[in-house]
Order: C-alpha cells, then sequence, then structure tokens
C-alpha cells in the first residue's frame, strides 16, 4: 500500500469527533493530540457533535479547522448523522478517531455512509447507573454490540476503562490503551508559586494548602473532601482548603452547605474554574483526587508534574499513575483520607519536596506528552497502510509529481 509522502514523511489526515469541547479530561487530551501532532506527518481537523466551546477556540488558535455541528443533546436529529457523513466526504480524512460514546456512536455512522475508517475513543471506567445518565449507558451498551463491527481499533485512556468495557461486551480484540500525557513544560514547578496564591487568598506563607481540581459531580465526590477536611481539621486546625473546577463556588448551595455544616467556611477557599491551573497546582502543599470513579486522571498527572505530592483514592487508574510518590486509600472513605493527609503532613515539608520531585519524575519517565502522541501518531500511520485505497482519500492521487 503506497501511502502519500511529502519530504520522505507519510502524510495521512485525521478527522476527530468529539462530543462537545467544553473542558474536560478527554477534551483536553484531544486539543493534545492535534496540536501536538507533527503537522507534516497528521494533518487534523476537529469536529464537535455540539458546540465548540472553550477548547475548540484553543484548537482553533493553534490553526487547526473546528466545526461544531449543533447537535442537542436533549433532541438528537438523525439528519444530523447524514451532514456529518457530507462533511467527511468533502473532507476526505484518511480516518475518523472518535471521542467519548456517543462520538464514537455518531462518528462511526457517519464515517460510515462516508466510507472512512474509524478508531473509538473511551475516556470513562465507571459505567454505576447510579452516577451516569440513563442515556449514556444506553449509547455505551449500544456501542458495545457494535464494537465488532464499526470501529477498526478502540483506544481506552485506562486499563481499568478497558476492562470495564469487556466485561460489558465490548471487542477486546480491538482495544489498545494509550494513557493521557502531560506537558512537561506547562506544568512544573515554579518558585513562588505558594507564596503567589496565599497572598491571593489572605494566608500566611507557611499556611498547609490542599486543594482538588475537579468539576462538582457525584462522581469527583466533594462531600468525601469536605468530611475529610472536616475529620482533619480537628488534630491540624491550621491547614486551608482549595476546591476549583467547574461548579466549585460559593454560589453552589450544596457544596457551600456542605462547608458550613462541618464549620469550616473560614478554612475553605472555592475558587471555580481557573485558567492558570500549573500556578494552583505548584502552589499546593497537597493535591488530591477524593473520586467514586476515574479513568485515568488529568489532574493528578498534572498536579504531580508540576512536583506535587498527592493522595488519592484507588479509583481507575489512578493508583498506577501515582504510583509511589503518595498515597493512595479507598474511595468513600473519608477517615482513610484524613489520615492520609495527616501522615503527608506530618512527614514535613523536606519529605513532601522529595515525594514531589519524584512524582514529576514519574511522569516524565512514564506519560510524558511527546511520547503519548507519539503513540496516537503511530497507530494513525500503521491503520493507515491498513485501508485499501477506496477508503478516505485517494492517496495515489496525493502522492506529489
Amino acid at each position: 500500500m503506497r501511502l502519500p509522502v511529502l519530504d520522505g514523511k507519510i502524510v495521512i489526515k485525521v478527522t476527530h469527533i468529539v462530543t462537545g469541547l467544553a473542558p474536560g479530561g478527554a477534551e483536553k487530551m484531544l486539543a493534545q493530540v492535534v496540536t501536538g501532532s507533527d503537522s507534516q506527518q497528521i494533518t487534523s481537523e476537529v469536529i464537535s457533535l455540539t458546540k465548540s466551546g472553550d477548547v475548540g477556540e484553543h484548537i482553533r488558535a493553534a490553526g487547526i479547522c473546528v466545526k461544531a455541528l449543533g447537535m442537542r443533546p436533549q433532541a438528537p436529529n438523525p439528519w444530523l448523522v447524514v451532514r456529518l457523513a457530507r462533511w467527511l466526504r468533502e473532507s476526505r480524512p484518511d480516518m475518523v478517531q472518535t471521542w467519548m460514546y456517543h462520538a464514537d456512536l455518531v462518528g462511526s455512522l457517519a464515517a460510515r455512509l462516508a466510507a472512512v475508517p474509524v478508531v473509538w475513543g473511551i475516556h470513562h471506567s465507571n459505567l454505576d447507573p447510579v452516577y451516569n445518565k440513563r442515556r449514556t449507558l444506553r449509547v455505551a451498551r449500544l456501542c458495545a454490540q457494535l464494537s465488532r463491527r464499526l470501529p477498526a481499533r478502540i483506544v481506552c485512556c485506562s486499563e481499568s476503562t478497558r476492562r470495564v468495557h469487556i466485561r460489558i461486551g465490548y471487542a477486546a480484540e480491538k482495544m489498545q490503551v494509550i494513557p493521557n500525557g502531560f506537558d512537561l513544560t506547562q506544568f512544573r514547578p515554579r518558585a513562588g508559586a505558594g507564596q503567589w496564591l496565599r497572598d491571593e487568598l489572605g494566608l500566611s506563607p507557611d499556611a498547609p494548602l490542599i486543594g482538588m481540581a475537579a468539576r462538582f459531580h457525584p462522581l469527583k465526590d466533594h462531600s468525601n473532601f469536605v468530611s475529610a477536611a472536616a475529620r482533619l481539621h480537628a488534630t491540624h486546625p491550621e491547614v486551608n482548603f482549595l476546591l476549583c473546577g467547574e461548579g466549585t463556588s460559593w454560589k453552589n448551595p450544596q457544596l457551600a452547605g456542605w462547608i458550613a455544616e462541618a464549620g469550616l467556611r473560614d478554612k475553605f477557599h472555592l475558587l471555580g474554574h481557573r485558567k492558570d491551573m500549573p500556578l494552583i497546582y505548584a502552589a499546593l502543599s497537597i493535591a488530591t483526587s477524593a473520586s467514586r470513579g476515574e479513568a485515568f486522571p488529568l489532574a493528578v498527572g498534572e498536579a504531580m508534574a508540576c512536583g506535587t505530592p498527592c493522595v488519592v483514592t484507588d479509583v481507575g487508574d489512578s493508583a498506577l499513575l501515582v504510583g509511589d510518590t503518595g498515597r493512595v486509600v479507598p474511595a468513600e472513605d473519608p477517615i482513610a483520607l484524613a489520615l492520609a493527609w495527616q501522615n503527608l503532613l506530618e512527614c514535613g515539608a523536606e519529605r513532601r519536596l522529595q515525594l514531589g520531585l519524584a512524582a514529576r519524575r514519574r511522569i516524565q519517565q512514564q506519560f510524558s506528552l511527546p511520547a503519548i502522541v507519539e503513540r496516537y501518531q503511530q497507530l494513525y500511520l500503521s491503520l493507515a497502510e491498513e485501508t485499501p485505497v477506496s477508503v478516505g482519500v485517494s492517496r495515489e492521487a496525493a502522492l506529489p509529481g
């Protein structure tokens, strides 16, 4: 199979289809893949089934085409699948990469109509009906039934994701794990970050600060974090607590109520959505994930890359990510979470510094962004070599000369 070659390099086009482009783990990883790929080898475009969102604007600013189909989640329109297929025929990519369940389903149907091979992306590992919408679970199970027919490959962002989806019937032979990657140039230790953040919050320079970055959602279990904070406060009243992410503001009556009931109104700092997360991670004494469910948590890896030790619940691949550089506790156990915080606080600032540096080395050695992007590129190149000429771009026509 001859592929288009320019200056000695194979050149292919990949269209990425995602459910939406609001800030989130999968959306951020998509942005990193398309902006970090070798543009001399892989050309990219992005289609959101709904709106382009903040992540879409970031991708567009990097010079990559972003389109929004305008699909409404509450009222799916099958004719939009036809429009999406028409867009693919006009764009003529070599392959489609979809991100998350709804995009896996809709994107692969459109790709089938346009005769383009598709790679699914799964970024979820908790299918508990208590924490997931019924529509989402129906789509996930329908994708399981179609997984042997529609996708050429299925990329899971974590080993736990792969196991969970094999159990509900996804085609195991098509699955491979490509974990999330982290930009070590953006997320890094920063001298003075601790002082800067404590000044903003009106804290003393040596005030211990434990934080969690997560949107307000039942799976993130902010209630667990607040309960653990109340227990730690009983023995370490000098500690302050920080929450940031969509919905984590004092305007959230449920979250504010939990904090008030714990008597910690003056110890909590709710920052909502922030765009300066590298500075915030670097300023924390301890970063935390208190989740009931995760696949491969970006917030934890980003904090580790910033040199901050982490305490995480044992869900998804969180324990694999942290290794021996932090602490791992059971989910929904605020006593264990508080004791892990206490252990890291009492081991002293110097030991936390050593753990933080070890955490950054672990990210550098196993989860650096360039290495992860390269794995996506190699997947696309290997699939392109297997693709018949009749599918996607006419490669012979694309050859120079």
